[in-house]
């Protein structure tokens, strides 16, 4: 593989494989840097990339155990970082959007209350839009298991978002 093939089949997933990192580490210089690992190793195996089905199932892949490696590391704590997401609109009143902003908070927590597979599960089929033989390639589960985690992630966010909805309205 040349410069010019790496650049079309690798470059275009770098936002995907940024966002994974910035995901699981909640550290921009460090998933920069992840990313940049990230990189350098798909670069050094240019060669045998052509071997794979999909090469950015497999970057993925090399992105989720760098940063696993790196938390494994640090021994840190992780949570779900939303303080970026912008919940201002002209159609909302002061108490609406403090509802939100409460509301934003105890999904926060409950994300990242979830275990590490669950939150990753999640994160690769609802927030990438990855298919389920994708997460299959990069998690190396089995659809079914995948289907499964999903699932009990969903139903722990959603019944927990209900539980302190209906503690706070009770």
């Amino acid at each position: 593989m040349d410069l010019q093939e790496f650049k079309i089949k690798v470059l275009p997933a770098k936002q995907k494989l940024y966002r994974l990192a910035l995901f699981l580490l909640h550290d921009k210089e460090e998933a920069e840097d992840i990313l940049q690992d990230v990189f350098l190793k798909l670069w050094t195996q240019k060669d045998k990339l052509d071997a794979y089905n999909s090469v950015e199932a497999f970057a993925m892949t090399i992105t989720k155990n760098l940063c696993l490696d790196k938390l494994k590391a640090n021994k840190r704590k992780q949570m779900v970082d939303v303080t970026g997401i912008d919940l201002s609109s002209g159609d909302m009143n002061p108490y609406q959007h403090s509802e939100l902003t409460d509301s934003m908070g105890n999904v926060q927590k409950l994300l990242a209350a979830l275990p590490e597979q669950q939150k990753l599960v999640l994160h690769l089929r609802d927030v990438e839009g990855y298919s389920f033989e994708e997460i299959e390639q990069i998690t190396s589960l089995t659809v079914n298991n995948l289907r499964v985690i999903l699932s009990r992630a969903r139903k722990s966010v959603r019944d927990g978002f209900l539980k302190l909805e209906n503690y706070e309205v009770g």
